[in-house]
């Protein structure tokens, strides 16, 4: 890889970075066969009902069991085959999420206040009431992602959350992700897969109503079957390739920049990682220490493929310049290794989560170590939204309650804004009401 020398007048630079980042400039799960095919799936099992859902379990995942069902015995013992320091690391990510998600919630305030005179207004957090958790099992099965889903759905007060998670033998699934999802809380748990299983939790055919909510990541289908759906259910977001940017200068040891780049490269090939550094020094050192890393690297295919077709090196005149170009970029993960951490946390804007100094490392969230959520926006999403939290399955809910002493404090602007915008109906409903005051007042007055 050349060091692409970026300064403060080629920050566009960056958007085209962006755009030749996209796979042949169409995100995967938009692939028309992609498209289509899930497009075909979702009507079919709509129509099928739960029968096609075994069917295509069967067809696509090899499922030969039984009962896709959990019971809340096996869910506990899937726990029984991991070692004991899986176990304990699992049982410490899924404390720690749940903590975290906690703290959240005790800054997230019902309240209500007086604006004006007779006017009460405000808001209270309510539960989403059904939540469905896919869960990966691929060729990474991502442990921690019961912990971000279910863990910190159940720690907003949601009182039904099912998780589904695909077939790993045509009898059983993945013991240590569905462990996970037992230490999370779940309520319950299902051996299915991809397309199906999104489609099961939407329609309603695990033996519970239509979930009202459909978080966790996937591959390409299951990201186009949450796109699909959107709308008939609520979502937490289509999150693409995993990403990683660092700014660094010249304090960073290139060993630990390169390790952390090529740590999220690791997710997939189209994994984009990105370096930002004030050093020319350091640029040139990390790009060897990448390519040295490599060589004994077990999912060299992977993060090579990622670090050659989707890694950047960009070099900035100064911090600020660096800021302004890491805020185009929006990364999903974010690490600054820098003489300086505060000025960057004080002055970057757009990112999905920050790992500040170089004790930080992406990788402790993702594993659920630290308790953040990582279920982060992609694609330069973190320009206008922020990741899954424990906000994210609370709706807060307004409300006002009116007395009548306020009513010539409302009515009349409401009734002169409605009848400029031709809305009668909605001017009477004022008007009735300052007759209806008027009336009153006036018989009040009367009275002896």
């Amino acid at each position: 890889m050349e060091l692409n020398a970026q300064y403060a007048s080629f920050i566009r630079g960056a958007y085209e970075c962006l755009k030749s980042a996209e796979i042949g400039g169409v995100p995967a799960q938009r692939l028309p066969k992609v498209v289509e095919t899930v497009s075909e799936m979702l009507s079919t099992i709509e129509k099928g009902g739960r029968d096609a859902v075994t069917e295509y379990s069967r067809v696509l995942d090899g499922w030969a069991g039984g009962d896709v069902e959990l019971d809340s015995d096996s869910l506990r013992r899937t726990g029984d085959t991991l070692t004991p320091e899986l176990r304990a690391a699992l049982e410490a990510g899924a404390e720690r999420t749940r903590k975290f998600a906690g703290l959240q919630l005790r800054h997230l305030q019902d309240f209500e206040a007086e604006v004006m005179p007779g006017v009460v207004v405000g808001h209270r957090y309510i539960p989403v009431q059904r939540v469905g958790a896919y869960l990966p099992a691929g060729r990474f099965p991502i442990l921690a992602s019961a912990f971000m889903t279910v863990g910190v759905a159940k720690t907003a007060g949601v009182p039904m959350v099912i998780a589904c998670s695909p077939p790993t033998s045509p009898t059983a699934g993945n013991p240590a992700v569905f462990y996970s999802a037992y230490l999370s809380g779940v309520d319950r748990a299902f051996v299915v897969g991809g397309v199906q299983a999104l489609a099961a939790m939407a329609f309603g055919l695990l033996g519970e109503q239509p979930m009202d909510m459909l978080v966790g990541a996937g591959n390409a289908y299951v990201t186009e079957a949450k796109r699909q759906l959107f709308g008939r259910v609520g979502m937490d977001l289509l999150a693409g390739p995993s990403e990683v940017a660092v700014i660094a200068d010249d304090t960073a040891d290139p060993v630990i920049v390169a390790a952390d780049l090529l740590g999220q490269a690791e997710h997939g090939p189209q994994s984009p990682a990105a370096l930002v550094t004030t050093s020319r020094d350091l640029a040139v050192a990390v790009i060897a220490e990448v390519d040295r890393q490599l060589v004994d690297l077990s999912t060299r295919d992977i993060a090579g493929a990622a670090w050659r077709d989707y890694g950047t090196v960009y070099l900035a005149e100064d911090n600020a310049t660096a800021v302004e170009l890491m805020d185009v970029l929006a990364p999903e993960h974010l690490e600054v290794i820098t003489a300086d951490d505060d000025y960057f946390q004080k002055n970057l804007t757009n990112y999905g989560s920050l790992f500040l100094g170089p004790w930080s490392t992406v990788a402790y969230s993702d594993k659920g170590i630290t308790g953040t959520n990582h279920v982060l926006p992609t694609g330069g999403g973190a320009r206008s939204s922020a990741g899954l939290s424990v906000a994210r399955f609370l709706k807060p809910l307004t409300f006002q309650r009116i007395d009548r002493t306020a009513t010539m404090q409302l009515a009349p602007l409401v009734s002169e804004i409605s009848a400029y915008e031709a809305m009668e109906a909605h001017q009477r409903t004022a008007d009735l009401r300052i007759t209806r005051f008027e009336n009153h007042s006036a018989s009040t007055k009367e009275q002896p």
